[in-house]
Parts: C-alpha cells; structure tokens; sequence
C-alpha cells in the first residue's frame, strides 16, 4: 500500500471514529439541532437515546427515551411546559458547563443553571443507566439529568426530598398527580388540585402503624434497583412481578393517577406492569375529578353525579359541573340516592348512631353541605363538603348509600354514564355501545331480580296459571312504587344508571305540536328543514326540527338517526328523539338560549353580546374537538359537510356545540372517500374539491373550519371581510389567506408584528393572547389549502390548541409567581 492510500485510509478511520464518538458525548460548544433527526445522543449501550422528541407536527421537547422499546417511550423531559418549535431550535453546550435550549427565535426555554469558570475539559454524556450528565475537570459530575426527573424513576435514579414524580399526558402536559416525601418523610401519592393538595396513597385513614412506615427519617431517599426491588428511607417497599437481572425497567406515574412498575419484554419490545399502587384503578382519589363518580362498567369509567355535567369528556379529572346552582332554601332542594357509593374523604363531621331522617336533616340545614354518606347497618352519617373521590363499588356493601343535595326540578335521568372512558396505561376514547351502565343500578337490579327469582320459583309449585297472576301483579307493583317514591325529600337516582339509549326516544306528532304550541316560535331554518322551540312534559326546554321536503327529509332524516345513535360528545349537541309518523320527520334535540354563533359573533338579530378573546379560543378548541371526536375517534369516520357559526351553537357559558348533521356522510374504516349526487354546504365554507369531481373526505370540514377560524378572529363573516360586492367570497378568502401566510413566513426576524393587531376585530380593543392569535392564523391557512392533502387533520389541530393553550396557562402562572 502507497503512502497516498494509507493517508486516504488513516483520513476516513479518522472520521469514522468522530462520527461515533460525537453520537457518545457533546463536547464544549457543539448543540443539538431539532431539524436535523441524526442530532441525537446515544447510551454505549444503546438502551437510551437523547435529542428532539415531536410531540405534534410543530413542537418539540428535549428528552431521553428508551431506544429498544417498540414505541419511543419518554424517560425524561427538560421543556414539557415549554415545547419548542420543530425548526430553528438547538440545545447547546456551552464552555463553562452550561446547557441551554433556545427557540426557534432565540428565547431560553431551559437551562441546567451550570456556570463554572476553570472546569476544565467539558462534554455531555449519556450513561447506560438513562442518566444525562455534564462533566468537567477529572470527570467531575456538574449536572445530571437523575437529580430533575419528570414523570419516570429509573433503576439506580433516586428519589429525594427535593425531587418528586409529576404526571403527563401522551403530550407531556403535566398532570395533577405526584409522588414525592411528605411533612413527616414519608413517600406519598398526593393528588394536586386547583386549592388543596391530599395525600391519596398510602391510605390517609390508616394509622402510621397500618402504613407499616416509619416517620421523620433523618435521610429522605428511595431507589429502585436492577432486579426490580424498590426500598424508601420511610420502609416503603414493593418488588416486580419478574424480580430479577437483566430486566429493563421503569417506574412511572401515569397520567391516570396510579404508580406502576414496567418491566420490557425482550421479544416482542413492549411493556407489561409488574406492580401498581392500585389493582383497583377507581381507588385512585380525583380520578373523575369534582362531582365524578367512578364506577366499573366493568372496565374502570367516569360518570357525573346526578344534576352534574361533564366538563370536558375526554379528559374527566377536570370534573362535573353543575347544571343549575343549588340553592340554600330547603324547600328547593332534595337528595339523589346513589347505593352503594361513597365520595372518600371532605367528611365534615362524623355522627355515630343516627336515623337517616336526622342525616338528611343535618345536610339540609347547612349550605355548606353538597351530599353525605349514609351506612343503614351502623347508623353512621358523614356530611361532605366537597363530592371529590366518587366511587361505586361492591365491597362498600349493602348498606352504604350516597344521597347528593340536588335542586327539587334537576332531571336525575341524565345521570348516565354518556361515553365510558376507560383508564390505565393506554389512554384514548371508546366509543362502543358495552359499557353503558352504572354498578349502582346493576347491582339494585342484580339484586331485585334475583329475589323476585326466588319469590316466583316458591308460588311456581302452587299452579302455573296463580303464577302468571302473581307476575302481571308483582310488575305493576314495582312499576307503581317506582314512580311514585317519595320519602323524606329523598329521591332514587336509579333513573340516572340506565343506558343512554333510554334519552333517545321516539315522540308521538302529537307530542311535539303540543310542546311547540303548534310549532309558533321559529328559531332558525337551514337546508334541511326549521327549528322550533319547544317545552317538553317535563319543563324542559327543546329545539324541535321539523324536516322539509318529505323525500329528501327522509333520507337526511335516516342520516341523522344513523349518526347522534352512535356518538356522544359535550361538544356535539345532543339529540333527545325523534318523530316518524306518517310523513312527518322531526329530532328533538337539546335547547340553548345563547342560540348559535353567527347570532353572537356578528351580532346578527340585535344580539348585543361581544365574545371575548377567552371565549372565541375556547369556541375554536371546542368546535377542532367536536370534528376531530367525528372524523378519528369512534367506529365510523363521521364527515359533517356543512361546518358554519349557523351550525355551531353556545350553551349558557359559551361552550360551543356542533349541530345539524343533517348532511352529515358516514363511512366505513374500510375506505376514506365518499361519492355524493350533488354539492352539500354553503357558499363560502365549500372545499375546492367540491366543485372539482374529487371524491369527498373528512379534509372538507378541515377547510370549513378554517374558515370559521378566520371568521373567529376578525369578528366578521367571510362574504364581508372586503367592501367588494363584485368580487367572489372564494376570491377574497384566497387573498386573505395569501396575505396572511406571506406575513406569518415574515414573523420572528424583526418584521413588525402590530399587523396581528390590526388583522384581530377591533371590538376587542387590543385584549388578546398574541400567542394564541398567531396559532390560530397558521391553523386557518393551513385549513384553507386548495390542495387537501396538505391540509392538517382535525385531530392535528386540536392537538396544536391544546398545546398552545397549555403554554399560554403556564406563561400566565409563570407570570403570577
């Protein structure tokens, strides 16, 4: 070999070898850039790996995660309040020891708060152990990655007194939940609410003998180590399933509450638990938030407490609200009866030995009082004065009974459990018809038939005949009794533990003329038929829509049925029946006096409500969540086709509400397009692919939505956002949109960004979140592509407001401290 070859080759072993070594360790003055996916730290080993982690198509956070997992499974994050954007962010290491991430547009979002003149020779590492450090002079450890976990304690990682485990969510938004060293040194679950924090594991009614721990340690630590064996300072202790070497484990507070140990299946890369704080998930207190109650259907899910509603289904820690406001006056309020229930913890006071009759007394008489728990066997009465912690379960007995203070005219039937949603390390919707039903009531059931079983089977030797009379009697009892219970201002919430089928009813014609006054108010027409407002036998307030065209209602009418059978959703109005007699097609569906958006937003009909900044971003996050529960999470893809304020409706506080599914198209997993006869919608809100022969896709409403997005922000309709009536609105939306992405491409390299202001409605006086406003233009420009497959997925867009109000709610509390 020449001399030129062995250079050539001494030049290229050179360069293979720095290649590897700067995927080993960063060195003084190298970054990290998210752009570019080869930007990553490995372990030696390979177990772990350390760079961007995209958590949505346009942000990122700096993290570590298991390379052999069959999913990237996060260990830790150093920005999960603070997601940097998917372009022009570095994380870099600095001379004096200091790591700093930075935006796209040079802001700090962390640092490793490390600045050390002198330290010597400096780089960053990835230990085997999943454990990133800053090393300096001698190999001195001057900052490491162990001493700041989020959410995940790795074999060999401690837990100290300044340390503590806080849930996440699949976007690494913390959570409510955290493990940490309690006032007296004890390692603790505790869950974190808006104004108290409280200790939820070990069991805070047990005594410290119970807890099998030992108080006020002079050293505070717990470790887990590689067989799997955890050991606290405080003696708390548990062991892996597979206790054993050479198992790749984590510890982890899940975003659901509860504390589990994985241990990762060499074969297949997946996760299995192999111990958990809690067997029984609805142990965990605050699971179903305020007012929730958990209940196994039989997979752990969430129900509100009757006269309650859900505050945002898909995510139920967040709670129930009531539906009206409780009053003080005895004579306006009454109780729900909830067997075999109990809301743990907020026990005002204790009585021993008390009657029922002086329990209810006691609650009726204090304002204070929400609810209490009454157990028959004992005599013992605890008022609460907050419903946290609800639970249904078997082994509470036979005699342990809730009763909630509730108004005397709140309809208990809607205390169903409308969409279960189960809990555990696989998180998402369920949208399948199984799990509609309340142990509560299943267990009353349970347990009236089978001593109606025994009750027929002794008259059952006496003759049949005597027995089909026993029957027919026995049932009409019942059915009798049922309705007309009434003891003590004590009122049974059985009702409200049935099936959601039982809301969706069928009305007589005669029925809903009567509700309508022969249907006299008209509060809206649209393409498929006039809404009426209607009151119902039972005081409540209903919009009744009276179809048109009896071919064409018909069909939109089985449209109609096929969808709100199968869907529910707080952002979706609610259907409660329909009519088919004869020729007349009509839905019954839920009633709101704020009526729909245009009326509010454009001030049509002498409306004189102005929407603030809060309130349109809450509408806009409503209506993505509304269309992306549609479109991605239930057995069939639901396309709306006719998304516009018209069709976007606003409860009492504001909560937007998609209706009119009228034109609404449902299709098969089995393929994404659809074929239609005609063009569905209304001008200005079409697609372009309706007027090209495309076939149809859920990307219509995706565009539709953008428009509403514009319309949300400038406070105008889009046919009169430019004063020139000869123009086509697709024209002037087109041009708009352009005008838009051409100055967003401008922002962050010193344009001028008082255009935002200018281009938000002018009624709001320069009172809006910047940060917001700005996603919100991307997110229409991005909706109104004319090419649809450039256009993002609604669940995209709920994801990207989500995430952009979860910093916006952390800058603000930032800001407080």
């Amino acid at each position: 070999m020449d001399t030129r070859s062995a250079c050539v080759l001494l030049l290229t072993l050179i360069h293979l070898l720095s290649s590897i070594s700067a995927r080993d360790f960063l060195s003084a003055g190298s970054s990290l850039s998210v752009e570019h996916s080869s930007d990553v730290l490995h372990s030696r080993d390979g177990t772990f790996s350390c760079g961007f982690y995209s958590i949505s198509p346009n942000a990122s956070t700096f993290s570590i995660w298991f390379s052999r997992s069959s999913e990237r499974t996060i260990v830790w994050s150093a920005n999960p309040l603070h997601p940097v954007y998917t372009w022009g962010s570095k994380v870099k290491l600095d001379a004096d020891g200091s790591m700093v991430l930075k935006d796209y547009n040079g802001q700090i979002v962390w640092s490793n708060n490390v600045s050390t003149s002198g330290a010597g020779h400096i780089r960053a590492q990835l230990l085997g152990n999943g454990n990133l450090i800053v090393k300096g002079k001698g190999g001195a450890i001057l900052w490491q990655s162990f001493d700041s976990p989020t959410d995940t304690l790795l074999p060999t990682q401690s837990i100290t007194a300044p340390t503590k485990l806080v849930s996440t969510n699949r976007l690494l938004v913390p959570g409510h939940y955290s493990f940490h060293f309690d006032d007296q040194y004890l390692l603790s679950l505790f869950d974190d609410e808006e104004d108290i924090s409280f200790i939820y594991w070990p069991n805070p009614s047990s005594t410290i003998w119970e807890k099998l721990r030992v108080p006020f340690n002079s050293t505070t630590s717990g470790i887990l180590d590689t067989w799997g064996h955890f050991l606290g300072s405080d003696n708390v202790t548990f062991t892996a399933a597979d206790w054993g070497p050479g198992i790749m484990r984590r510890l982890t507070l899940d975003y659901d509450g509860n504390l589990r140990l994985y241990s990762l299946n060499k074969a297949d890369r997946t996760w299995s638990v192999s111990w958990m704080a809690f067997p029984q998930l609805c142990k965990v207190r605050g699971l179903c938030g305020e007012n929730g109650i958990c209940v196994y259907t039989p997979v752990p899910a969430c129900v509100c407490a009757p006269g309650f509603a859900a505050i945002d289904p898909s995510d139920w820690s967040k709670g129930c609200r009531p539906k009206t406001n409780i009053s003080c006056d005895v004579q306006k309020v009454k109780f729900a009866k909830l067997p075999h229930t109990d809301f743990f913890g907020y026990d005002m006071t204790t009585h021993r030995f008390v009657s029922l009759d002086f329990c209810v007394n006691k609650c009726l008489h204090d304002c204070n009082c929400k609810g209490f728990a009454y157990w028959e066997g004992t005599g013992d009465c605890y008022p609460k004065s907050v419903l946290l912690g609800g639970v249904t379960l078997h082994n509470l007995g036979s005699t342990g009974t809730m009763y909630i203070k509730i108004p005397k005219g709140a309809e208990v039937l809607e205390a169903s459990i409308p969409q279960s949603q189960p809990f555990g390390p696989k998180y998402g919707p369920d949208c399948s018809t199984a799990n509609k039903y309340s142990i509560a009531d299943l267990l009353d059931m349970l347990k009236r038939d089978q001593s109606e079983s025994k009750y027929l089977y002794f008259y059952g030797f006496l003759s049949a005949i005597f027995l089909a009379e026993l029957m027919f009697v026995v049932l009409g009892w019942f059915i009798l009794r049922r309705e007309h219970r009434e003891l003590r201002g004590v009122w049974p919430a059985e009702a409200g533990y049935e099936m959601i089928i039982n809301h969706f009813r069928r009305y007589t014609y005669r029925e809903l003329e009567s509700a309508t006054r022969k249907f006299k108010d008209e509060i809206g027409r649209g393409a498929s038929g006039i809404v009426y407002k209607g009151v119902l036998k039972d005081n409540r307030a209903v919009a009744v829509k009276k179809l048109v065209e009896i071919n064409q209602g018909e069909a939109e009418f089985q449209h109609e049925l096929s969808v709100i059978s199968r869907i529910y959703h707080m952002n979706l109005v609610r259907v409660w029946g329909f009519c088919s007699d004869g020729p007349h097609r009509i839905l019954v569906t839920e009633y709101f006096e704020n009526g729909s958006l245009d009326k509010v937003l454009f001030g049509t009909e002498g409306s004189e409500i102005l929407l603030g900044w809060k309130q349109r971003f809450n509408i806009a996050l409503g209506v993505a969540r509304g269309l992306a529960y549609l479109h991605h999470e239930c057995s069939e893809w639901v396309i709306h086709c006719d998304v516009k304020p018209e069709n976007i409706l606003l409860d009492e506080n504001f909560v937007p509400k998609i209706a009119d599914f009228g034109l609404a198209k449902i299709l098969s997993r089995g393929g994404p397009n659809i074929n239609v006869s005609r063009i569905q919608g209304t001008r200005g809100y079409l697609a372009p692919e309706w007027v090209s022969s495309l076939p149809i896709t859920a990307k219509v409403d995706v565009y539709s939505f953008g428009v509403v997005l514009l319309e949300l922000l400038k406070g105008v309709r889009a046919s009169d956002m430019e004063n020139n009536e000869d123009e086509e609105v697709e024209m002037v939306l087109g041009r708009i949109s352009k005008m838009v992405k051409e100055k967003l491409k401008l922002d962050g390299i010193g344009s001028e960004q008082s255009w935002i202001a200018d281009f938000v409605d002018g009624r709001l006086n320069g009172q809006f979140n910047n940060l917001q406003a700005r996603t919100m233009m991307r997110l229409a420009v991005s909706c109104m592509e004319e090419d649809r497959d450039r256009r993002p997925t609604m669940e995209n867009v709920t994801q990207m407001l989500v995430l952009v109000d979860d910093v916006s709610s952390a800058n603000v509390m930032v800001g407080a401290a």
